[in-house]
């Protein structure tokens, strides 16, 4: 294998991160804990920036460790108790008094969440003031991508605006652009050929998004997964491979999105979509009795695809991408499970493409849950026609002559097409607070 398809490998690392709730409150909650560490003394004020991305998605989402939810909450407990230094886990250690402190500074009006630029282009901008200092910390494109940093007025970190990756991968020279210079026949031939060693790493992410499940299962705040699994005969794998898939990634999703306190193992920054592109893998892998080598090569086409698709859309759009670009990786890689070619995982695409292109994201909420099961539905529906030659053909709606073509269109309906849509959405969801 050549060493521009060996370079998938450090894609799905580099994108690969586990994450401790929703990682939009996770994010904001990194960037105010960064921006407080450079302060002493009492919070006089803070105030936080979101593009309509991270506004959205963190709305009405659930915090770890608390039974509180939202923007605002998650600036409070960023700033009385989170750590930077453990990335989307910031709020890992948080505890019962730290929900009183963080409570305080929001019923003292300390704290101020400001609806940025509408984009999918993630952009934070915490500022904190005490009565001696000041600091501003600036988060771009990814959600630890601290760009900017400036204590008492005074800018003591820069990174160029067009740098793209990461802070912590700087040395390892990734881009997420990359996965554009390949092709899904090249995906195809780096899933069949790649070493099973160097993807074992995957296997993680199975690990941590099934202990996610089970933990939805135990709690007392969760109800779908609980009716979910009485519907799979009040077993967690049954012989129903469908509502088995159903059942472990509904079930995970609403342990994340409720803030249960383990983390999921996310892939183009968002846990949900590590969560879809797994679970339903992982089901099949049980219920089928499959081998572990598959069940890698299978994930991995899973992510790249959904990597592929989501670098046209941008990170946060007024589409679903869990629905939309996660459920369009994993069909293809439920496909693969069961014998597909390269031509039927075209197909698959195209099926995809013209049947939920255009699903809305209203934010992460219990929603997403219903948005996971219709998108898993129609995954494994896109892939029984596929297998029976039935398909959407390529001159119909946004289908293109080439998948790439088909992905990258998808993305433009997110990225450029729902631009009023996502300024309605967020109409809606403040009329209602």
């Amino acid at each position: 294998m050549n060493e521009k398809l060996n370079r998938l490998t450090s894609l799905i690392k580099y994108d690969m991160k586990p994450a401790l709730g929703v990682t939009e409150p996770a994010a904001i909650a990194f960037a105010v804990s960064k921006a407080r560490s450079y302060t002493k003394g009492d919070i006089e004020s803070a105030e936080i920036v979101l593009n309509s991305g991270i506004y959205k998605n963190a709305f009405t989402c659930g915090i770890p460790n608390s039974n509180e939810f939202g923007n605002l909450f998650a600036a409070a407990l960023g700033l009385v108790a989170g750590n930077y230094e453990k990335g989307l886990e910031a709020l890992e250690d948080v505890k019962d008094e730290d929900n009183d402190k963080a409570k305080k500074l929001i019923d003292e009006n300390k704290i101020k969440i400001v609806l940025g630029d509408m984009s999918s282009n993630i952009y934070i901008k915490a500022s904190v003031k005490t009565k001696t200092d000041t600091s501003e910390v600036i988060i771009k494109d990814y959600h630890t991508n601290i760009v900017s940093i400036k204590v008492n007025n005074t800018v003591i970190f820069n990174k160029e605006d067009d740098e793209k990756q990461e802070a912590e991968n700087e040395s390892e020279n990734i881009s997420s652009k990359e996965i554009l210079d390949y092709t899904v026949n090249d995906i195809l031939e780096y899933i069949n050929n790649v070493s099973i060693e160097d993807i074992a790493f995957i296997m993680e992410a199975h690990k941590m998004n099934i202990d996610l499940f089970y933990l939805s299962l135990e709690s007392n705040r969760t109800d779908i997964a609980k009716k979910l699994l009485k519907m799979n005969n009040d077993t967690v794998f049954s012989n129903d491979e469908i509502c088995t898939a159903r059942l472990l990634t509904a079930g995970a999703i609403e342990a994340r999105v409720l803030g249960l306190n383990k983390p999921a193992m996310s892939i183009t920054g968002s846990g949900a979509h590590g969560i879809i592109c797994t679970m339903p893998l992982y089901a099949l892998f049980k219920v089928n009795k499959l081998s572990d080598d598959i069940l890698l090569r299978a994930t991995a086409l899973s992510f790249l695809i959904t990597m592929y698709i989501k670098e046209h859309s941008g990170r946060l759009s007024a589409f679903c991408g869990c629905g939309i670009a996660g459920g369009t990786g994993v069909a293809c890689a439920i496909g693969y499970l069961k014998g597909a070619d390269y031509k039927e995982i075209v197909h698959i695409i195209n099926n995809m493409s013209s049947g939920i292109t255009g699903m809305i994201c209203d934010g992460g909420n219990q929603g997403c849950v219903m948005k996971a099961i219709v998108a898993l539905d129609a995954g494994f529906r896109a892939v029984e026609l596929s297998l029976i030659g039935s398909y959407i053909f390529p001159i119909h709606g946004i289908n293109a002559k080439t998948p790439e073509d088909t992905m990258r269109n998808m993305g433009l309906i997110a990225s450029e097409g729902m631009v009023e849509t996502e300024k309605t959405i967020i109409k809606i969801m403040e009329s209602k607070s």
